[in-house]
């Protein structure tokens, strides 16, 4: 009956035996296939590694690109406050020219009213003039046919000599005033054609300015475009960087985790070792037992 119970107890212990082999086979299969997923992740950490070195050239270029593209911008923005200023002083002038345009016509509207009132005066004189030479042929018909007031007329007629002699240099200055009101006239169309010159060169120049400002404005709104193009690929690549560190460290601890796993499967195998030694003990004293 001890042997009976000793073989039933071998039998029990060589199934054991054999199931703790099969578990141990499986054990290594899986440990093999956590070595292998292990040595996998671990050419992705260097690949992702790799990748994030090369990424971070790549960055630190795309922020030299950008300071590059900051200090281009702050330039830009620095020569479209210098155009603001000088649309600005041109808007001034433009401003003073019109108004001197402006004081220039109003000034030239006067002059030409005056000569026209000095036009009038001319052909009032004139008509005097014609009444007063007539009045002249009356006196000299009525000197013929009156001798005895030839005194009186002698006097009449030196009086009205007198007077078209006045009235004749009043016509002179009336015609130099004229002439003189016709060469401010005519100075004051020159000096009103130059101020309009002017005012087209500075037209000319206001729009080129205004041109170039409009090529400013469209270039750095361009580049304010490429700066956030660049800033959102900029935190693409930290947000991918950042990805691949967390799975660095998803891996660090998988990896943490399976030699944990390792060293209790290695305790099981000593203890399995231990127990099977045991066992062997065991049976050679029960066959010595036997014997």
């Amino acid at each position: 009956s001890i042997i009976r119970r000793q073989r039933q107890e071998l039998k029990l212990l060589i199934a054991e035996l054999k199931d703790r082999d099969k578990e141990l086979n499986d054990m290594v299969e899986v440990h093999e296939r956590h070595i292998q997923a292990w040595e996998d992740d671990r050419q992705k950490i260097l690949a992702l590694a790799e990748r994030c070195s090369v990424l971070t050239s790549e960055l630190n270029e795309r922020n030299a690109v950008i300071k590059s593209l900051t200090k281009k911008l702050k330039l830009l923005e620095s020569q479209h406050n210098d155009s603001k200023i000088t649309l600005e002083s041109t808007q001034q002038k433009f401003k003073e020219l019109t108004q001197k345009v402006t004081d220039s016509s109003v000034h030239c509207q006067a002059l030409e009213e005056k000569n026209q009132s000095l036009h009038c005066s001319v052909l009032e004189l004139s008509a005097k003039t014609g009444q007063l030479q007539a009045r002249e042929q009356e006196l000299l018909s009525m000197l013929q046919m009156k001798d005895k007031a030839l005194i009186e007329t002698t006097d009449q007629i030196t009086e009205v000599t007198s007077k078209f002699k006045t009235l004749e240099n009043a016509l002179r200055t009336a015609k130099l005033d004229e002439f003189t009101r016709n060469r401010e006239h005519q100075d004051l169309k020159m000096t009103l054609n130059d101020v309009m010159s002017q005012v087209n060169k500075m037209k000319d120049i206001l729009s080129e300015k205004m041109k170039e400002s409009s090529k400013n404005q469209e270039e750095i709104s361009h580049l304010k475009q490429e700066n956030g193009c660049l800033r959102s690929e900029l935190i693409l690549a930290v947000e991918e960087a950042q990805r691949k560190d967390q799975l660095f460290q998803f891996a660090k601890s998988k990896q943490v985790r399976i030699e944990r796993e390792l060293s209790s499967l290695r305790q099981v195998c000593v203890k399995q070792q231990r127990d099977l030694h045991f066992l062997h003990v065991n049976f050679d004293s029960s066959q010595e037992s036997r014997q």
